[in-house]
């Protein structure tokens, strides 16, 4: 069993949530957010927001603080192969509440199928919200091109 290691990013400022399925074994090593250099995320949302890439775990957090974004996990912990979303089985989800309690979400985003299929299953049923699904960032999605990542994302921009 693998326990989610990374803290949720958010303040009462906080008007959009982004969940992901699990950090990557990269993430969990570097201790943050799409950790993985070849993970789209940062250049996505920078590029939506039309500023540069934040580069360290500090300015990453301030980014997404500076725009109102919540980002975590829809997954507490699990059994994982490596960093791979087909391999997870056992899974216990995050508490929202930690976040929708102290913040005003509007709209809540899952970042890719994975992070959809543990959130409508075991998350929607609790608090009732439903959440949008955005084509995933991670490299394995390499059907879509950074552009069309950023089409489909400007959605997150309200």
């Amino acid at each position: 069993m693998v326990i989610h290691p990374i803290e949720p990013v958010f303040d009462e400022n906080s008007r959009i949530l982004i969940l992901g399925s699990f950090p990557s074994v990269k993430s969990r090593e570097v201790g943050f957010f799409y950790g993985h250099t070849q993970n789209r995320f940062w250049k996505v949302v920078a590029t939506v927001f039309d500023t540069e890439v934040p580069d360290t775990i500090e300015k990453k957090r301030r980014f997404l603080l500076d725009y109102g974004i919540a980002v975590w996990d829809v997954i507490s912990s699990c059994e994982i192969s490596g960093s791979s979303d087909s391999s997870i089985r056992n899974v216990l989800p995050n508490d929202l509440s930690i976040i929708l309690n102290k913040a005003n979400i509007k709209q809540i985003f899952v970042n890719g199928k994975t992070a959809e299929k543990y959130y409508n299953k075991y998350v929607l049923p609790l608090i009732g919200r439903p959440a949008l699904c955005l084509p995933s960032t991670s490299p394995a999605n390499a059907a879509w091109s950074i552009e069309k990542l950023v089409k489909s994302w400007y959605v997150i921009k309200i």
